[in-house]
This record gives structure tokens, sequence and C-alpha cells, in this order.
């Protein structure tokens, strides 16, 4: 019976302690997107912004982990063509609401940290119905970067966002179960700032 209840006060001991601590933060965040779409003919990135919210959960000074929501306007500057030639040049845009979740990794426990994590996209609106085309509803992407952060809850990051999944749904296999290289995804360069109110 006293091993139990040594073990059990150890145990509510090191509880209290990680939660101790583990300190949670909400925040903002915000920046430029620079976005385009894979196999899209004269494709050149298109500029536009994306803003936020955000939950840092700080478990220790060397590990983070930061769910997001965020709204981003993505897509890409291109050119139509007809029988061959170009007839306009267009820009393409999909938005999406994000729901994402990071980890940062904090080197030595500093300022300076690396990040990455998946975000599950969801179409808010697009105009490819003006160009003839129709875009699914979600995308699954992952995230990668690196940032910095200040004692005063300020971060400046640097992410780069890839797409997994084909904008219109296709798999990449043709009927001839070969991998096909066209398929069209999402890609973004992030440049941003967030901001973390401390709680007491």
């Amino acid at each position: 019976m006293k091993k139990i209840t040594l073990i059990a006060f150890v145990l509510f001991i090191g509880l209290t302690t990680s939660q101790a601590q583990m300190k949670v933060s909400p925040g903002i965040r915000g920046g430029l997107n620079l976005s385009t779409l894979t196999n899209i003919d004269d494709n050149s990135m298109k500029s536009d912004f994306y803003v936020g919210g955000l939950v840092e959960i700080k478990f220790n000074k060397y590990f983070t982990l930061q769910p997001e929501i965020t709204y981003s306007r993505q897509g890409s500057n291109g050119r139509e063509y007809y029988l061959g030639a170009p007839t306009q040049d267009v820009k393409y845009e999909l938005n999406y609401v994000t729901l994402g979740a990071v980890a940062k990794f904090n080197f030595g426990g500093q300022g300076f940290h690396v990040l990455a994590g998946p975000s599950l996209d969801i179409k808010t609106d697009d105009n490819f119905g003006r160009y003839g085309y129709d875009p699914i509803g979600t995308d699954f992407s992952f995230v990668g970067g690196i940032g910095y952060s200040l004692p005063n809850g300020l971060t400046f990051e640097a992410r780069f966002k890839q797409g997994l999944i084909d904008i219109y749904g296709y798999d990449g296999i043709d009927y001839d179960d070969y991998y096909y290289d066209q398929v069209i995804l999402n890609q973004v360069l992030q440049f941003g700032i967030s901001y973390t109110f401390k709680v007491k």
C-alpha cells in the first residue's frame, strides 16, 4: 500500500510539474503569400495574403505545438491557350480556410526555430468557373519553415506549403496503371509575422 501511495504521489508531482511548465498563449498571424499551381502553362507566382489565429502550447523551451486557423488566398498567374496559341493572361484564385498544427523546435531553447506540420484546407471560393473549370473543395497540405521569436511575443517566419491533392481531385493514376506527372498542386511561399499574447 505504501508503494502504491508513493508511486501515485510521484506521478502526481510529475504531472503537476509538467503542467506548470506548459504555457498556453493565444495569438494572431498574417503575412504575404506567393502562390503557384504546378503544371500550369506559362505559370508565375501570384501575390496575396494570409491572416488567422493560433494557440501556442509551449511544453518547454525546446518544443512548442501550435494549432492554427488561417484564411489563405492562393492560386496562380497563367495564360489560356486556344489551338496552341495564347489567348489571354489569367489569374487563378483559390481561397481556403486552413486548419493546421505545426510543431516548433527551438535550437538551444532560444528564439530561432524550425517548424513542420500538416493542414487541412477547405475551399471558401474560387474564380475558376469563368475559365470553365471546377476545383474540388478540399486540399491536404504539409508545411515546413523557419522562424525567430522575440521575448515580447513577436515572431518572424518563412514557410513553404505544399499541397498534396490535385485541385481537380485527380489521383495521378490513369487507366493504364502508370503515374501521370501533370497533376496540379498548390504551392505557397509564406512570409509573415505572428504575435502571441501573454496569459498570466
